[in-house]
């Protein structure tokens, strides 16, 4: 079950300094969210939305084999590149401006080792799936910076829609980068919630100056509108309400 404290406006931030930490001699992870040793029952989950972790991985530094099952991991490469192998086959190098989805679905094991010869960073993002039990697979798409310039970019959808990858549930994952004076809205409709992670830069948000690092959960209908912003890499989750 979701654990989210809501204000009156239907928004709460989850500034980038609450999030959970690991850090160890080749890794740096922020937690939106409960992860591993860190636990919070107040931002365990938003609703399917399950993990989203900031890492930062030195040079040399990784994950190594280890499993997954039922779930949509969605991986966003900021800076640098990782280096993936799984038990699909599937192996290479994710590179900056690339998206990569696996369905873990009935199980698959993967590893994840820093592919620069600098630290490189990545958003990792867990997205519950519809139902369990689901045949793995893999994804990958290069993303360039004018693809997702002043406009949302569908990066994740369910199957049957435009995004550039498909996952196995009612929920969608955009991205943006906005300066200047470029705006954007989305509007967050009925028995929807929307999620903003903001991977660099600022944003003013409905008057909320939002911030690198910084969650902003709507658990309300409205429109949302986005300016005043400054290099924003802006992340959008549009996921069914808990």
């Amino acid at each position: 079950m979701t654990q989210v404290l809501e204000n009156a406006a239907g928004l709460l931030l989850r500034p980038s300094s609450a999030r959970g930490l690991t850090q160890t001699s080749w890794l740096h992870s922020r937690h939106s969210f409960s992860f591993g040793h860190y636990q919070d029952p107040q931002h365990h989950s938003f609703g399917v939305l399950r993990v989203i972790n900031d890492d930062v991985i030195q040079k040399d530094g990784g994950f190594g084999a280890h499993p997954h099952r039922d779930m949509e991991i969605i991986t966003y490469v900021v800076t640098g590149a990782v280096a993936h192998r799984d038990s699909l086959g599937s192996q290479g190098l994710i590179p900056q401006g690339d998206v990569q989805h696996m369905s873990a679905g009935t199980g698959i094991v993967h590893s994840e080792f820093n592919g620069a010869p600098q630290a490189s960073r990545f958003i990792q993002m867990w997205i519950e799936p519809d139902q369990s039990g689901y045949a793995p697979r893999y994804q990958q798409q290069a993303v360039s910076a004018q693809d997702k310039n002043g406009r949302w970019l569908l990066l994740a959808s369910p199957e049957g829609e435009d995004g550039l990858l498909t996952i196995y549930q009612d929920a969608r994952l955009y991205a943006a980068a906005l300066s200047g004076e470029q705006t954007l809205t989305h509007v967050v409709k009925p028995n929807r919630w929307a999620w903003l992670q903001v991977v660099s830069g600022s944003v003013w948000v409905n008057q909320m100056c939002i911030e690198a690092g910084d969650g902003l959960a709507v658990t309300s209908a409205m429109l949302l509108q986005f300016n005043e912003a400054q290099a924003a890499d802006l992340l959008l989750f549009d996921v069914p309400a808990a």
